[in-house]
């Protein structure tokens, strides 16, 4: 199975680190003192949203029935593998913009300019470096975690049950305490 990015929206300080990350990573400078040197503007493809009383990094969940994809008129939005993540082929990118209408989270943006498309690609250099994505390794609080689906189920089963083991030894203490 493959894996991807996952939130842990109760951990997110909404510090962006992981928008600088993302520019970095797909900078031609590879430190901010040349990229900002270089006056180069990468963007980026992760969003800190605010949203109520919380931030919410917002990315390309890499769909399994990608809407990028079937929108895409000339193959340029695409999966090298059936299981891997949705990649932009640039050389093939109209700018027609089809994509980021098709997206239902409205996490595909327009580059600066309006030449091309941001998107993200799972630092797909650096995962087969074996490296995390650079959003999530940038991350103070670990509110992105790279892993597969089962292991996120499986954590958030190990802590539900946790919690109500907790539940239940509080119930019988108190009732030790009453009786």
């Amino acid at each position: 199975m493959k894996r991807r990015i996952f939130v842990r929206v109760e951990r997110c300080l909404g510090c962006k680190s992981c928008e600088l990350a993302c520019a970095l990573a797909h900078a031609a400078a590879k430190d901010l003192v040349s990229l900002v040197a270089s006056e180069e503007n990468p963007g980026h493809s992760v969003s800190v949203e605010a949203c109520e009383t919380r931030a919410v990094p917002v990315h390309c969940n890499h769909c399994e029935d990608a809407p990028c994809v079937l929108a895409c008129p000339t193959g340029a939005m695409r999966r090298q593998e059936p299981d891997g993540p949705v990649l932009l082929d640039a050389s093939k990118c109209i700018g027609c913009k089809m994509c980021v209408q098709a997206c239902p989270f409205g996490v595909l943006t327009v580059r600066r300019g309006g030449k091309g498309i941001l998107k993200c690609d799972l630092c797909a250099e650096r995962v087969a470096a074996g490296l995390e994505p650079a959003c999530v390794a940038a991350c103070p609080t670990q509110a992105l975690v790279f892993c597969r689906e089962e292991d996120v189920v499986s954590s958030k089963r190990r802590r539900a049950a946790q919690r109500l083991v907790s539940a239940r030894e509080a119930e019988e203490a108190q009732t030790e305490k009453s009786g």
